[in-house]
């Protein structure tokens, strides 16, 4: 088992920063890829950013492609989510996710409570 607990979300204005932690514990943090996803009101959970086991490989949805940076620390078990220059579509719940790379296959298994993002205009 993976815990997963999100913290850093909060009200933020347009063209505004945050910046979200994701801390894990359980089972041994470097092993896993992390991923973040959203869900806003009425819409489907979709996948934001993501990053494998090493800080070298990581991909983004296109939406934030350019403002957003996912990283990840082994030592503390903890992956960020910065987020830069949002919008008031990046509101949302922002999940933590923890999975097995599956020959390029990322199974993502362990889910966090989330986080409230809100972007005013």
């Amino acid at each position: 088992q993976v815990q997963l607990v999100e913290s850093g979300g909060g009200l933020v204005q347009a063209g505004g920063s945050l910046r979200l932690s994701c801390a894990a514990s359980g089972r041994t943090f470097s092993n896993y890829a992390m991923g973040w996803f959203r869900q806003a009101p009425g819409k489907e959970r979709e996948f934001v950013a993501g990053i494998r086991r090493s800080d070298s490989n990581t991909y983004y949805a296109e939406s934030v492609k350019g403002r957003f940076t996912i990283s990840r620390d082994n030592a503390k078990n903890t992956v960020y989510l910065q987020m830069n220059s949002l919008k008031p579509e990046d509101t949302a719940v922002y999940y933590c996710a923890a999975g097995l790379d599956y020959s390029g296959r990322i199974l993502y298994d362990y889910w966090g409570q989330g986080t409230q993002v809100t972007v005013s205009s």
